[in-house]
């Protein structure tokens, strides 16, 4: 039987980079596909406490489902690291080693002012408990460079508290700061939105986050819109003009 198991798991490797409060995370193959492992961390692994908190995610993340939320897929035992949570493979570049590398682009800011925010809002419309978000718990996959959030909850509360939608509306300003710094050329408007978030009166709801960040491209569609029509009033009275 536990010659099965170790044909069952090969290449584990730890990523020390994606280390979390609590627990170590190891890349893998089962059974040949790649996968990751979550697993307590050795000084944690006999704490009954511990144990619960982290029965206690597997159970509450197994039914998320979000494109930008790494998925869960199971929990089981693994030769020679004990209870993992296993989850999709999603190995790639942490926002932190973007940051830190001043390698954030236009491309990577534009996903944290959609798809980061999508997430944060489904997080909160589950009333999933989680531990701040932080550039370390934001990963860009490695062959298409889509967002994907790691380390998103622990917990389902019956309600949101407003302090809690407050905490995460705080950090992303913090994420969305820091990958700012790290950017060429920045645009203005999301300085503006990221000192909100972070200030003693931020947006009230990721519903005023996200209408803020879509209301700076307002204007430049209705100057498009009035500059088209005026070229169709222009080419109407040239039409006019002739066919006379």
């Amino acid at each position: 039987m536990a010659e099965k198991a170790k044909e069952k798991w090969t290449e584990i490797e730890l990523l020390p980079q994606w280390e979390e409060k609590y627990y170590d995370v190891y890349t893998a193959r089962k059974h040949g596909k790649w996968v990751m492992l979550k697993t307590l961390k050795e000084k944690y692994k006999a704490d009954p406490r511990m144990q619960a908190m982290f029965e206690k995610e597997f159970e509450v993340r197994y039914n998320l489902s979000h494109p930008n939320i790494v998925m869960i897929n199971d929990y089981e035992e693994v030769p020679g690291l004990g209870l993992c949570i296993i989850t999709d493979d999603v190995y790639g570049t942490s926002l932190r080693t973007l940051i830190d590398t001043k390698a954030v682009t236009p491309e990577h800011i534009r996903q944290i002012t959609t798809r980061l925010v999508d997430a944060i809002d489904y997080i909160q419309t589950n009333h999933i408990v989680h531990f701040p978000i932080r550039p370390e718990t934001i990963i860009f996959t490695e062959n298409i460079g889509n967002l994907k959030l790691i380390d998103v909850g622990f917990d389902q509360a019956q309600q949101l508290s407003p302090a809690a939608a407050a905490e995460d509306i705080q950090a992303f300003g913090r994420v969305l700061s820091e990958s700012l710094a790290a950017t060429p050329e920045p645009p203005a408007y999301l300085h503006r939105i990221a000192d909100r978030c972070t200030s003693g009166r931020p947006y009230a709801s990721v519903h005023q986050l996200r209408m803020a960040l879509a209301r700076r491209s307002a204007p430049y569609l209705y100057i498009a819109i009035i500059a088209f029509l005026l070229l169709m009033f222009a080419i109407l009275a040239w039409l006019t003009y002739y066919v006379r």
